[in-house]
């Protein structure tokens, strides 16, 4: 029989497996370059300030807070995305430390930086609560908390919902990772723990490809989930080709181009900061 802590090692060893498919650095690149950026400037970010970058990927937040001189901590469950976020570091010309963590169980003392933020990675780490906790232990009384998050009503979340039959089964008591866009989920999940709690509805355009269908053979190559539900009915030619129609579709129903040959998609997402108490 299985024991909790080894079914829990298997499902990060799954979480790792997954972000480390594809090509998440380019996703990054090529679809929320300045996501990053917008969450330093949200978190007020400055010179000297110990910063961690949680569920970091390829550092397109951890990077833009090194640029303003902190002291930064990229962690990732998955260190192949290291690689491309090194280079990308030092094409800028910083350095930051990169450290493989678990969102659930960082290794990092209490009360230890000033600014602890995510841009659209924390969320999906399986157990909301417990990662939540997380984010609030290791930030200091006073110090500020940004999120980054994908909303369950915008592109992210409707592409999550429309892989949702095909994909892998979740492991137990996992949530789904757009409830992170959600305000009550949000609220419930920080309680009392935080003051000056802001949250703001915003998006970002994806205007990467020239059609919906060159959108959808981008998506089955290049992100994670994406591809673990394709590789998931690999051996299903007939589910393989609901998924192809239905991923279509909704690539056709939200593309809000009018111009041949370019597509765009504009993708909600929540921005939040806060103070812990």
């Amino acid at each position: 029989m299985i024991t909790a802590d080894e079914a829990d090692r298997q499902t990060k060893a799954r979480h790792r497996a997954l972000w480390a498919s594809g090509d998440y650095a380019a996703v990054a690149r090529d679809l929320i370059p300045g996501l990053g950026t917008e969450l330093v400037l949200a978190t007020g970010v400055r010179a000297g300030d110990r910063v961690l970058d949680v569920a970091a990927g390829s550092g397109n937040a951890a990077i833009p807070a090194a640029v303003t001189g902190a002291v930064v901590t990229a962690s990732d469950l998955t260190p192949e995305l290291f690689e491309a976020g090194r280079r990308s570091a030092a094409e800028r010309g910083v350095e930051l430390e990169w450290v493989e963590a678990d969102a659930e169980a960082m290794p990092f003392a209490d009360n230890s930086f000033d600014v602890v933020m995510s841009c659209v990675g924390v969320m999906f780490a399986p157990r909301h609560q417990v990662t939540a906790d997380e984010l609030v232990r290791v930030l200091r009384p006073g110090g500020t908390l940004g999120l980054i998050n994908w909303t369950p009503q915008g592109f992210i979340g409707q592409l999550f919902a429309t892989i949702k039959p095909y994909a892998p089964p979740p492991p137990p008591g996992a949530s789904p990772p757009p409830l992170w866009g959600d305000e009550a989920h949000v609220r419930a999940l920080f309680g009392k723990r935080v003051s000056d709690l802001s949250m703001q509805r915003r998006h970002v355009v994806f205007d990467h490809s020239a059609t919906p269908s060159e959108f959808r053979e981008y998506w089955k190559h290049t992100y994670g989930p994406t591809i673990a539900a394709y590789g998931f009915n690999a051996e299903t030619p007939e589910r393989i080709a609901e998924l192809d129609r239905s991923f279509l579709a909704l690539l056709e129903r939200w593309n809000h181009s009018t111009d041949p040959g370019r597509t765009a998609y504009p993708a909600e997402y929540l921005l939040i900061t806060a103070r812990k108490v």
